[in-house]
């Protein structure tokens, strides 16, 4: 059976480029989930970081079926004979405490890790919010507009990166105390760390703004706000929203090193910083109270580092190549 192969469809679809095969029904979101979720830790990351959402959302509810507030100290579940040690095993867990409870106090651990949680992920979440706008805005204009524009805003991400973030962050925190804490900790996070994604979408503007589309849209008339909102950003969409996920953790682990400083989150509003914090000086005889926020921090750490570095090997091949 002989094949007769047409020479003229053929220069035409080797001049026309690859094709993209077209699936019906899978649009370019659709076809990163598939891809995200065929890897088993980018899958891992994904699960773990939707029930701490999930339990930091109905923390409220959890707390009352499980009868305790995150302030409600319990007398019984302590030995005030032995310095307030937890009564039982493993730091007082049982039926009545599900996770033990704190010594000294007995406050419940169950009750005040999942207050922490959504204390922690909300500062996480705001500061990375806070950079993300700053720097994709910063961003985009130095790298569009150029010149001046673009020398003062990148002589401000110098000034800015150059600063010893921790030990200014520890300064502020510390002088300013009659403010709400988590409004001050998210907003001085922010102020430190808008420079880096800043970079990240300067340099992808700089190649995008000399494509054919931005130039046709410049001949067309376009206003530069318009160019800019519906040809440039889009187009750096991707390497924003792998970023924005690799920040997450960072800003987990920022605001739990402030607060186990002493300078973040003030109880009786707990954190799991601040509770690791507080944990040190019963690790030797309680180590439950000490592990149980330990694992919950770590667990949100690796979830978004492998959620992020999963998105960013998707939406940002180059970059995370590179």
């Amino acid at each position: 059976m002989s094949t007769t192969i047409d020479t003229g469809a053929a220069e035409e679809a080797e001049t026309a480029g690859p094709v993209t095969p077209k699936r019906s029904g899978r649009g370019p979101w659709r076809l990163v989930w598939d891809q995200l979720w065929a890897k088993g830790s980018a899958r891992f990351g994904l699960v773990t970081v939707v029930l701490l959402l999930l339990l930091a959302a109905l923390a409220e509810p959890l707390s009352e079926l499980g009868g305790w507030t995150p302030e409600e100290f319990d007398k019984r579940a302590v030995d005030p004979y032995l310095g307030g040690q937890p009564i039982g095993d493993f730091g007082g867990i049982g039926t009545r405490h599900w996770l033990g409870v704190e010594p000294a106090t007995g406050r419940d651990l169950f009750a005040r890790v999942l207050h922490g949680g959504q204390v922690s992920l909300l500062i996480a979440f705001t500061a990375t919010a806070v950079v993300v706008v700053t720097g994709t805005l910063v961003g985009i204009a130095a790298g569009y507009f150029g010149g001046r524009t673009d020398t003062v805003l990148s002589r401000l991400m110098d000034l800015t990166m150059s600063f010893p973030s921790l030990i200014f962050m520890i300064s502020m925190m510390s002088v300013a105390k009659d403010v709400n804490r988590i409004l001050l900790i998210t907003l001085v996070i922010g102020l430190f760390t808008w420079p880096g994604i800043a970079r990240v979408v300067r340099g992808q503007t700089l190649s995008l703004k000399h494509r054919e589309y931005v130039e046709a849209a410049k001949v067309g008339g376009a206003r530069p706000w318009r160019i800019l909102t519906r040809e440039i950003l889009p187009n750096v969409s991707g390497p924003v929203i792998a970023y924005t996920t690799l920040l997450v953790p960072g800003m987990i682990a920022t605001e739990a090193a402030l607060s186990y400083l002493g300078v973040g989150v003030r109880p009786p509003t707990p954190s799991w910083g601040q509770m690791i914090a507080e944990s040190i000086s019963f690790y030797e005889t309680d180590p439950t109270y000490f592990l149980i926020p330990t694992a919950f921090l770590f667990l949100a750490v690796l979830a978004f580092t492998l959620l992020g570095d999963a998105l960013r090997d998707i939406l940002d091949p180059r970059g995370g190549r590179s």
